[in-house]
């Protein structure tokens, strides 16, 4: 079948609207999925400074959310005409995937960014018969169509805006699983949430629905103002209008009663974990989900009187229980992802591109359908 879908040709080039072409169906245990919306996510764009180790030319695109049009085999568990949320890719069987932790699956960087998986990886190519890359995240749904491992497709109600829905396979899934995952928050806890982007936003929103005290940290107006909305407390990063940070920590003691019992950062700056670390209260947690690129020196203190740091993959989550729960969430008001998202048909991927890495947009969302009013 010959579908439109988003390729990078190059690490230095723009994405290209091209016909690619799937030569044969879903085989055991996959499914079709036609994508009514994709979220555009970091690590897509990081893919540019991967040093090579993410093949191209690909289809990106790792948040992925459509109906079921085919399935390979009856054991899928999924039927034609379910709407489905797409998230990270799993082998299944080994030690990790076993004990509910497939986000450190043994295969996790092989099957997501450095390969995907090799089965039938020659039926995806462009229109010329030219190979590209096998399929990202299990995915690659910057797409009018995904094949995909039924085990990263999960089931949601029709009901729902399912063109809206792909940022909770990953993006929404990791900030709101580091709160009720990694750190078990509850009422009355404090958290501490360093960026506002769209992971740390969710982490936002998860928190305030499980009962806790938050702060948000961002150095960009717009972003706390929208944090505040969401009933956080915002504090800006700087100090007087400089990027001084050393008083950041008192800061933030200051608004939590002496502290923090966990703080999350986004931002993968050494000087922020230092500071996150300072504001925590004895035993606090910190954890980190962005990939670091620099060596991460610890000044003398940060891990006195029990605190600890991590880092969390995919919000340390099992998407099948996950995702159902923050679409209950939705409904009931108390996760507002919708709020985040600003529509884009796939046309036009290069600016969105552009608006996300300007900040313009929290998380953008890319229709195949074409363009729809933004929420």
């Amino acid at each position: 079948m010959r579908f439109a879908a988003a390729v990078l040709r190059s690490y230095e080039s723009r994405f290209t609207l091209e016909e690619v072409m799937l030569h044969a169906g879903p085989g055991d245990g996959e499914v079709l999925v036609k994508i009514a919306g994709c979220g555009m996510c970091r690590t897509d764009l990081a893919v540019r400074h991967s040093a090579g180790r993410s093949p191209l030319p690909a289809v990106l695109g790792h948040e992925g959310a459509g109906v079921v049009v085919e399935t390979g085999s009856p054991g899928t568990g999924l039927s034609t005409g379910d709407h489905v949320v797409l998230s990270f890719d799993s082998c299944g069987h080994c030690r990790n995937c076993m004990g509910a932790a497939p986000a450190y699956c043994d295969s996790f960087p092989t099957l997501n960014l450095f390969g995907g998986r090799r089965e039938h990886a020659a039926r995806f190519t462009d229109a010329d018969g030219g190979a590209l890359a096998p399929r990202w995240f299990g995915q690659s749904s910057f797409a009018e169509y995904a094949m995909v491992p039924a085990r990263n497709a999960v089931r949601v109600d029709p009901t729902l805006p399912i063109e809206l829905l792909g940022p909770l396979g990953c993006g929404f899934l990791t900030g709101a699983g580091a709160v009720f995952h990694s750190f078990g928050v509850g009422p009355g806890d404090t958290i501490a949430v360093y960026g506002a982007g769209a992971v740390g936003l969710a982490a936002v929103m998860a928190a305030t629905a499980a009962g806790a005290v938050t702060v948000a940290v961002d150095r960009h107006p717009g972003r706390l103002a929208l944090a505040e909305r969401l009933q956080a407390i915002p504090l800006h990063a700087a100090s007087g209008g400089l990027p001084d940070l050393s008083d950041l920590p008192d800061r933030v003691r200051q608004l939590t009663d002496g502290g923090t019992h966990y703080a999350l950062d986004t931002t993968g700056s050494p000087q922020l974990i230092n500071n996150a670390l300072r504001a925590l209260r004895p035993t606090g947690h910190l954890g980190l989900v962005a990939r670091l690129h620099t060596p991460l020196p610890l000044e003398p203190g940060t891990l006195d009187r029990g605190r600890r740091i991590s880092h969390i993959c995919e919000g340390d989550a099992v998407p099948g229980l996950l995702i159902p729960r923050l679409t209950r969430l939705w409904q009931a008001g108390r996760f507002p992802f919708d709020q985040l998202i600003r529509t884009y048909p796939l046309t036009d991927i290069n600016q969105a591109e552009r608006d996300c890495d300007a900040g313009r947009v929290v998380k953008p969302v890319l229709i195949p359908a074409g363009p729809r009013e933004d929420t």
